[in-house]
C-alpha cells in the first residue's frame, strides 16, 4: 500500500469538525469494546461469504452511521487487515474531516474521469492498515454517478486492493444513494438511534432496501439508554451505541 499519500497525525481540536473516533482515542473504553463486538457480531452474520465491501446507512440524517462506519473500520483495520472507508454520502461528506485528509479529489473524481487514479484519491491515516476515500468535490448529481457501470467496475478495483470496502452511504428514505449503493455490495448495516428513528421509518428503509434486493446483515440501535439494556454494554455510555441485531432479529 506504499501508493497512497503518507499518513498524518490527528489534531484533537480539528478532529471535533469530523465524528469521533473513541476506538482509537479511547481503544479500552467501554464503548470501543462494543464497537469491537459489532464487527464481530458482522463477521460470523456472513459465515458463507466472505464480505469484501459492506454500506452503513440510517433512515434519515444525523442518526449516527458515520461515526459507527468509521469506528467500526478502526476495529477491523486493528485486526490487520487492509481496509477502505469510502465516503459515498456525497451530499454531506464527512470523512476528510474525520481523518484531515485532503478533499479536493476523491470518489468524485474517480467516477468522473476517464481512468481510476488511486494515488492523488485515497489516503493513509494514522491507522495502520486503514485507508480513507473522500468524497472530492461535490457533485450536482450524486445518484446518477452512484448507478453506472463506472461505479460497479470501481467497487471490483476496490476490492482487489483492500480486503474490505466500507462505504458510509446517505440516509435510505432522503435519496436513493443508498439503495444504488446496497444493490451492489455484500452487505448492508442499518443504523437506527432509539428516540430518533421512529418505527416507521425504520421499516420504510427496510422494505425500500429489500426492493433493490439489497442483503440487510443487521441493524445497529445505538444511543440507546441504561435502563433498556439491563445494565449490558449497550447501554448510553458516552451518549452512544447499543447493540447489533442480525438480519433475522430485526425482523422482529
Amino acid at each position: 500500500m506504499g501508493l497512497f499519500r503518507k499518513e498524518k497525525k490527528l489534531d484533537q481540536d480539528i478532529m471535533k469538525e469530523g465524528v469521533g473516533l473513541i476506538t482509537l482515542t479511547s481503544p479500552t473504553s467501554v464503548i470501543a469494546e462494543q464497537f469491537r463486538t459489532i464487527r464481530t457480531n458482522i463477521q460470523f452474520s456472513s459465515i458463507d461469504q466472505k464480505l469484501k465491501s459492506l454500506v452503513f446507512t440510517s433512515s434519515g440524517p444525523s442518526q449516527g452511521k458515520s461515526t459507527i462506519s468509521a469506528n467500526v473500520a478502526v476495529t477491523w483495520a486493528d485486526q490487520g487487515i487492509n481496509v477502505l472507508l469510502v465516503d459515498a454520502d456525497m451530499r454531506r461528506p464527512t470523512i476528510h474531516q474525520t481523518f484531515q485528509v485532503p478533499n479536493k479529489k476523491g470518489l468524485t473524481s474517480l467516477l468522473t474521469e476517464d481512468e481510476f487514479d488511486f494515488n492523488t484519491t485515497i489516503q493513509k491515516t494514522p491507522v495502520e492498515h486503514l485507508f480513507v476515500l473522500p468524497c472530492g468535490v461535490v457533485p450536482p448529481n450524486p445518484s446518477e454517478l452512484l448507478n453506472t457501470k463506472k461505479m460497479d467496475k470501481l467497487i471490483v478495483e476496490l476490492t482487489k486492493h483492500f480486503d474490505l470496502v466500507i462505504f458510509d452511504a446517505p440516509p435510505v428514505i432522503s435519496v436513493t444513494d443508498a439503495q444504488i449503493l446496497a444493490s451492489k455490495v455484500d452487505g448492508t448495516i442499518l443504523v437506527a438511534p432509539q428516540g430518533i428513528a421512529d418505527k416507521r421509518s425504520v421499516a420504510k428503509s427496510k422494505e425500500l432496501l429489500e426492493v433493490v434486493h439489497a442483503r440487510i446483515l443487521g441493524t445497529i440501535m445505538n444511543r440507546v439508554k441504561p435502563e433498556n439494556t439491563g445494565g449490558y454494554y449497550g447501554g448510553y455510555y458516552g451518549g452512544y451505541y447499543g447493540g447489533y441485531y442480525g438480519a433475522e432479529e430485526s425482523k422482529k
